[in-house]
């Protein structure tokens, strides 16, 4: 079935939407396909330290020093923050997100298990003196041996580093209960996944 139509019936009041879930569940993929359909979404850069890469632009990362990154945090501007491969930092911003919000947009981050617990305590977005509303989606696979076919199917991969994988995703499963929503994102049912994370964010799941 081909994908069509976008959100409707969303309240103007503006929201963060968080979607989290293990490597290679299919994240990318649906996020890709939130944003086809629904152009008025935001989808937030990362601050990150690492190096531009040749013919790289801005419009996925906002590139900055350690020193930089260090003020943004010292500021409180950073909202959650990891160190990832190779020891470069990537965060989310304050600035990227909160004045979308603001202005009654749905702003779309995709966050691991550690930025969206970072972010669900943060006193823009938890308890009942929040500023913002937060929802948050898990995208889960059918089965282990789903995940596991997609993740091999990408690149070749060390057993070592694909049962490190199945660890990592055992461990986010565990915290999937603390999100909004869980949506399964069943092989060769795209239009299904994505549409089950749209009603998540009209707040009809």
């Amino acid at each position: 079935m081909a994908l069509s139509g976008r959100v409707q019936g969303t309240s103007s009041q503006g929201m963060l939407v968080l979607i989290i879930g293990p490597s290679g569940v299919g994240k990318s993929v649906v996020l890709r396909q939130l944003k086809a359909r629904n152009p008025e979404f935001v989808f937030p850069r990362s601050a990150t330290t690492r190096e531009r890469r040749p013919g790289e632009g801005n419009d996925l990362y906002r590139f900055v020093t350690d020193a930089e990154f260090d003020g943004l945090i010292k500021a409180g501007k950073v909202l959650e923050w990891a160190t990832v491969h190779g020891g470069a930092r990537y965060g989310t911003l304050e600035e990227e997100i909160v004045p979308f919000i603001q202005q009654g947009k749905i702003v779309v981050r995709e966050v691991d298990i550690q930025g969206f617990h970072s972010i669900r305590i943060h006193p823009l977005f938890a308890g009942a003196h929040a500023h913002f509303p937060l929802r948050s989606v898990f995208i889960l696979p059918e089965s282990r041996e789903q995940l596991i076919g997609r993740i091999r199917k990408r690149a070749p991969i060390a057993e070592e580093e694909l049962q490190r994988r199945i660890a990592s995703m055992d461990h986010e499963l565990a915290d999937a209960s603390l999100c909004t929503a869980r949506v399964v994102n069943r092989d060769g049912k795209l239009d299904e996944t994505v549409r089950e994370v749209e009603q998540v964010i009209n707040g009809r799941a």
